[in-house]
């Protein structure tokens, strides 16, 4: 198979949570014991920082990502879900994993993958693992794909442990409430290995703490932080990744990276990393911006973002998955805007029919489109150069317009 029948072939075989949803979550580790096993346990062949929470995790392991690859350290960075391509999800120093080197892995280990029914996530954790310990990375940042305990990525040993914020999302696998969430997501804490907390919500702290306590593990809450640290990432949010990525460098041993380090390496994220989605302009006059947020703890914070914008008036590209709980997050966008409901392209898309109909008893005013790309196209025909168009609500959303 080629690299373009492998994707076809991974997408069609096997079930992705990010496209099918709740039919495609695994609560187990068997899979991927096995698979880590018949891979000979290439997780334990490289240091890594495992990443976890709720929102800002992206950002902040591509933070860690460019920090270390400015002390001159060969970096492994494995996040999801992808924008554009399948290969974003694993990068060294930035740099995809080869398309080919995709193909041969997925044709080398099929049967294996058939026998066994992997995940399309959890083939990918193990590809990313073999890739990087074949690669000899002097350490990799591994991005929790969802929860943690329970999480593909858990099988590491991380020289540090990093958990941003707990949110309510993703509640239908995780909890109802942000201490079982949290719960969910301290799962990612090991033994003797230091853990940073991102922000320190009173709800959830006694949860971190006692689960430290356990593991005889020092805890941190990178919030406490009085110091401001600038970033090449747009959006006033990303203060809270800078501060978290920074804790965890101070925390990681055995790695020489100094104050210039820290500072190059949080000024270059995109440069470094090709980071993408986080409150990108996408061009100016009208001003078009887009961002990935997706659940109400992100999106409270972009919007209040897009309200401090100066602008005449607000155009909003609006898509969302079927399993989003819109009576959360809908009563959040603004009134006074003009709305384009769409569909992302996925089995999971939330009809633009149904979106238009919630968002009326919010008083969200706006016409329905058959694609994302049209209801962008039409909100920069109708915004004039003072307007200001935002285009999110999905992940899905934001890749198919960047």
């Amino acid at each position: 198979m080629n690299y373009q029948q492998t994707l076809d072939w991974m997408f069609a075989q096997l079930p992705m949570y990010q496209r099918e949803g709740k039919m495609a979550f695994k609560k187990d580790l068997t899979n991927i014991l096995a698979f880590s096993k018949a891979l000979n346990f290439p997780e334990k062949k490289f240091k890594s920082i495992h990443v976890g929470g709720t929102n800002g995790k992206g950002s902040t392991s591509h933070m860690l990502s460019s920090i270390l690859q400015e002390a001159g350290y060969k970096v492994g960075l494995y996040t999801s879900p992808h924008l554009k391509s399948f290969t974003e999800r694993i990068r060294i120093n930035g740099n995809e994993i080869p398309k080919i080197k995709v193909a041969s892995f997925i044709k080398e280990h099929k049967d294996f993958l058939e026998k066994q029914k992997l995940s399309f996530f959890e083939m990918t954790v193990g590809m990313a693992f073999n890739y990087f310990a074949n690669e000899k990375v002097d350490i990799a940042i591994i991005e929790v794909g969802l929860g943690g305990r329970l999480d593909s990525t858990n099988l590491i040993s991380p020289e540090v442990s990093v958990i941003t914020n707990i949110g309510l999302d993703h509640t239908q696998f995780l909890g109802e409430s942000l201490p079982e969430i949290a719960y969910e997501k301290a799962g990612i804490i090991k033994k003797n290995t230091p853990v940073v907390i991102g922000e320190k919500q009173v709800e959830v702290q006694g949860v971190f703490i006692a689960k430290a306590k356990e593991h005889a593990s020092k805890i941190f809450f990178a919030s406490e932080d009085t110091q401001s640290y600038k970033t090449d990432l747009l959006g006033n949010y990303q203060k809270h990744n800078t501060k978290t990525a920074v804790q965890a460098i101070r925390q990681l041993k055995g790695f020489h990276v100094s104050n210039k380090n820290i500072s190059e390496g949080l000024l270059n994220v995109v440069k470094n990393t090709n980071l993408k989605g986080r409150w990108q302009i996408l061009q100016e006059k009208p001003k078009a911006v887009c961002d990935t947020a997706h659940n109400k703890e992100g999106l409270q914070i972009v919007l209040h973002q897009l309200r401090k914008e100066k602008f005449k008036n607000r155009h909003i590209v609006l898509g969302f998955v079927s399993d989003k709980n819109l009576e959360d997050v809908l009563p959040l966008f603004p009134k006074e805007a003009r709305y384009y409901f769409c569909k992302p392209d996925i089995p999971r898309g939330l009809s633009a029919d149904v979106l238009q109909e919630e968002a009326l008893k919010f008083n969200l005013i706006g016409k329905k489109y058959t694609s994302v790309q049209e209801a962008y196209s039409k909100a920069l025909i109708a915004a004039n150069e003072e307007d200001i168009v935002y285009v999110g609500g999905s992940t899905f959303v934001v890749a198919e317009i960047i």
